[in-house]
């Protein structure tokens, strides 16, 4: 796996894991952004779009357009991913809790 696949992979991860820990599990792209940002991944909002359409496409978000933004929700699979229960092929599997 080259380099760029595998920051995908990484995007992805976070983005579903800062999807989780909003009260309402849900996050406009423009947030995504700096979640991204915030562990160094700088890429700008088309690149944020289609990642959130892969996820959307492979059940673990719902989307909703705003105007200029995409607003993702989490949904179960996206959850079971993050739990172990499953693995999204394409998404970093998460740690396990306490590793």
């Amino acid at each position: 796996m080259d380099m760029r696949e595998r920051m995908r992979q990484d995007a992805r991860l976070i983005m579903l894991k800062a999807l989780a820990d909003q009260i309402n599990e849900t996050l406009h792209s423009g947030n995504m952004d700096a979640e991204l940002r915030f562990f160094g991944i700088a890429e700008d909002r088309a690149w944020i779009h289609n990642e959130l359409r892969w996820l959307e496409a492979h059940g673990a978000v719902t989307l909703i357009e705003a105007g200029t933004v995409l607003v993702a929700t989490l949904t179960e699979t996206g959850h079971r991913h993050l739990r172990r229960e499953i693995a999204i092929e394409g998404v970093k599997r998460p740690s396990r809790a306490g590793a």
